[in-house]
C-alpha cells in the first residue's frame, strides 16, 4: 500500500473512532439529560401520560397536584393555593418546564429517581402504573398564611418577603415574596395563552417573577448591628463596655457625618447594650471604623453566612437561586483599609447586602445558642403509597459564635423588643428578641426591617426576617408588627400539638 493511501487510511480511522466516541457519549453519557430535557417532546407527551405526584405543606395541606384532562396530555398540574406559594413551589409548564420545587423534585414526582426503580419494575411486570411520588414540605400553613395576608396592606400589596425558619432545626417554616404571580395560567395546555401571560409577567412594573426573599439583595441597615454586636462581644467588648456615641460621627478621612436616625437619643458615652437597644448609628459607626477594624467586621459576618452560598439540601444547580449576601469591599482605590466605607458597612449601608433569608438565620444562630443550622424546605419524599423513602435529617450549617456570646446576644436583643425600637414584636408570655433596621436606599423610601426569634420556656421556637421595600417612615415598626404576627402564629400552633 502507497503513502497517500495508508494516510487516507490512518485519517479514516480516526473518524470512526470519534464517531463512535461520540456515539457512546451521547447515548451513553448524556443519555439521562437528553431523555429527561423539558424540550424533548417525546418525553413530555411521555410524561403528561401519568399522574404526577403532589407537593403538600405540614399536614398535607396539597400546594400542587395533576388533575385528569380530555386532551393529548392527560393531566394538568393545578396550584390550589396559587399566589401564597408560586415562589416556592414554583410551576411545571408545557412551555417553559419546571422551576423551584417541581424542578428540584420532578424525577421524583413524575416516578423517575433512583429511589423508584422497584416501582417501576413492578409497573412493567403488573402493568400497572401508578403515580409518582409525592414531596412533603417543612412549610407551615399557619405561617405562611399569616405572612402572605400581612405583606397585604389593606388591600395594597407591599413589595417585600418574609422568611421563617425553626432555629432547633433549620426547617423552613414560612417563606413569602410579594408581589406574587399565579402560576397556573403558566401551566396551562393552550400554549399561546401560557406564552401570553409569561410576557404579562416578565413586563409587569411590580417585578411579580422576583424572589425577594432568596434571591434579592438589600442593604440590611440597623440589622446588621446583631453582627457588630457579635463581633465586639467576642473581641472582648462587653455589654456593659461604654462606647463613644452622640449625634454625630465623622470618620477619619471623610467630611460626611453619619448621623442617628430621627428621634434616637444616642448619649455622648453609651454601653454596647443600650447602644443596641436603641439603634445607636453613631456608636456602632465608631466601633466598626476605630476599635474593630474591616477584618474583625467581615470576618464575623462571614461566619454568619455573607459570601458564603447556602443552598436548600443537596441542590448542586441552586433551582432556587439563593443569592449570597455580602459585605462589599472596604478598600480605598490603592488597597488600604478606608475608615468611612468601614463606619458606614457596620450600619449596614454602604456596600453590604443580604437576602431575607440571611437575616432569618443570623437571627436563629442567636435564638439556638451559636448554632445555625443548614435551612432545609422537603421535608419527605413520599412513594405513591405514603412510605417514605427520604426524611430530611437536620444539620449544623455553621458555629458563628460561641454559646456565651450567643446567650449575651440574645439577651441584648430581647432588650430591643423589651425596651427598644422593637417593642411591636411582642408576644404576651414569649421571650422575643430582635433588631429593627432602617437602611437608605438613595433618594427613594427607606426601606424597613426586622429580624427576630421568639423562645417559649426556653426552647427556640421561631426566627423570623420581614424585609419592606421602599417601606419609607415607620417601615421598620411595621416589619417588627409583622415578624411579631408570625412567631405568634408559629407558637400558637406549636402550643397545640
Amino acid at each position: 500500500m502507497n503513502a497517500p493511501l495508508r494516510r487516507v487510511g490512518v485519517v479514516v480511522l480516526v473518524l470512526f473512532g470519534l464517531l463512535f466516541a461520540n456515539l457512546n457519549w451521547v447515548q451513553a453519557y448524556k443519555a439521562d439529560a437528553y431523555r429527561n430535557s423539558d424540550y424533548n417532546p417525546r418525553v413530555q407527551i411521555s410524561e403528561y401520560q401519568r399522574q404526577r405526584g403532589s407537593i403538600e405543606a405540614a399536614g398535607g395541606v396539597v400546594l400542587a397536584q395533576s388533575t385528569p384532562t380530555n386532551d393529548e396530555l392527560k393531566y394538568q398540574r393545578a396550584y390550589p393555593l396559587a399566589d401564597q406559594y408560586a415562589h416556592l413551589i414554583g410551576y411545571k409548564s408545557v412551555n417553559f418546564g419546571g422551576t423551584e420545587i417541581e424542578k428540584l423534585e420532578n424525577a421524583y414526582l413524575q416516578g423517575n429517581a433512583d429511589s423508584q426503580v422497584a416501582d417501576r419494575w413492578l409497573a412493567m411486570l403488573t402493568g400497572k402504573r401508578t403515580s409518582g411520588g409525592s414531596v412533603l414540605l417543612t412549610l407551615s400553613p399557619t405561617a405562611q398564611q399569616t405572612a402572605y395576608e400581612a405583606l397585604q396592606n389593606k388591600g395594597r400589596v407591599r413589595k417585600g418577603s418574609v422568611v421563617a425558619l425553626d432555629p432547633s432545626t433549620g426547617a423552613l417554616l414560612a417563606a413569602v415574596s410579594t408581589p406574587s404571580y399565579d402560576p397556573n395560567p403558566l401551566v396551562s395546555h393552550d400554549t399561546n395563552a401560557a406564552i401570553k401571560e409569561a410576557h404579562r409577567l416578565e413586563n409587569d412594573p411590580g417585578k411579580p417573577l422576583l424572589n425577594r426573599a432568596f434571591s434579592e439583595l438589600y442593604p440590611p441597615g440597623s440589622t446588621f448591628k446583631v453582627i457588630m454586636s457579635a463581633a465586639a462581644l467576642a473581641n472582648g467588648v462587653q455589654p456593659e463596655s461604654v462606647l463613644q456615641g452622640g449625634t454625630s460621627y465623622t470618620a477619619p478621612g471623610t467630611t460626611h457625618a453619619i448621623q442617628n436616625a430621627p428621634g434616637v437619643v444616642c448619649a455622648d458615652q453609651i454601653t454596647l447594650k443600650q447602644a443596641l437597644t436603641v439603634s445607636c448609628n453613631t456608636a456602632f459607626a465608631r466601633l466598626g471604623a476605630e476599635q474593630l477594624g474591616a477584618d474583625n467586621v467581615k470576618k464575623m459576618a462571614q461566619a454568619f453566612g455573607f459570601e458564603d452560598p447556602t443552598r436548600f439540601d443537596q441542590d448542586p444547580k441552586n433551582v432556587m437561586r439563593i443569592a449570597t449576601s455580602q459585605t462589599g469591599t472596604m478598600l480605598d482605590p490603592s488597597g488600604q483599609v478606608d475608615k468611612p466605607t468601614v463606619a458606614q458597612s457596620s450600619i449596614g449601608q454602604s456596600n453590604v447586602r443580604m437576602t431575607a433569608l440571611q437575616g432569618a438565620l443570623i437571627a436563629a444562630a442567636v435564638a439556638n445558642r451559636g448554632s445555625q443550622m443548614r435551612p432545609y424546605l422537603i421535608d419527605k419524599e413520599l412513594a405513591a403509597d405514603r412510605t417514605p423513602s427520604y426524611v430530611a435529617k437536620p444539620q449544623v450549617l455553621r458555629q458563628p459564635i460561641n454559646q456565651q456570646t450567643a446567650d449575651t446576644l440574645r439577651d441584648m436583643m430581647v432588650n430591643v423588643v423589651e425596651n427598644g425600637t422593637g417593642t411591636s414584636a411582642k408576644i404576651s408570655g414569649v421571650q422575643v428578641g430582635g433588631k429593627t433596621g432602617t437602611a437608605q436606599n438613595g433618594d427613594n423610601p427607606d426601606h424597613g426591617w426586622f429580624i427576630g426569634f421568639a423562645i417559649k420556656n426556653g426552647k427556640p421556637i421561631a426566627a423570623v426576617a420581614v424585609f419592606l421595600e421602599q417601606a419609607g417612615a415607620g417601615g421598620s415598626h411595621d416589619a417588627a408588627q409583622i415578624a411579631g404576627n408570625v412567631m405568634r402564629a408559629i407558637v400558637q400552633e406549636r402550643g397545640s400539638r
